[in-house]
Formats: C-alpha cells, sequence, structure tokens
C-alpha cells in the first residue's frame, strides 16, 4: 500500500474522530447515528495510522507531498 494521507489530512480525520466520540459518549447524539458516527471515527483514526485511505485510491487522491528526484 503506497501511503495516501498527507499529515494535514491525518489530523483533521484524528481531530473529527475526536469530536464524533466526543458527540456520542456526552450524549449529544445517540441511536443509529450516533453508531454511524463512531464507526467514522474509528475509519477516520485506522487510515491515520496506516496512513491510506482506500477511497482516495479508488479516485486517484493523495494529499501526501510528491517527493523531489
Amino acid at each position: 500500500m503506497k501511503q495516501n494521507v498527507g499529515s494535514t489530512d491525518k489530523i483533521v480525520r484524528i481531530v473529527l474522530a475526536l469530536v464524533f466520540a466526543a458527540l456520542y459518549f456526552t450524549g449529544t447524539v445517540t441511536g443509529t447515528f450516533g453508531y454511524v458516527l463512531l464507526a467514522l471515527g474509528a475509519i477516520f483514526v485506522l487510515t491515520s495510522l496506516v496512513g491510506f485511505c482506500p477511497i482516495y485510491a479508488a479516485v486517484g487522491l493523495s494529499t501526501c507531498p510528491t517527493k523531489k528526484a
């Protein structure tokens, strides 16, 4: 897997995951929508740690800086 998630993108994903978790665990968002946000947050954390997003790969997008030769 070639990394396609840049450092700024990783930070944004982690922050969003924390917001989603806070919304769920404080009871602001409950039910099915709360579970969806938790799952999305978990996916954001996982893709941030791995540095690869399959959706980015499918559409040919990358937020990693290009390497100079």
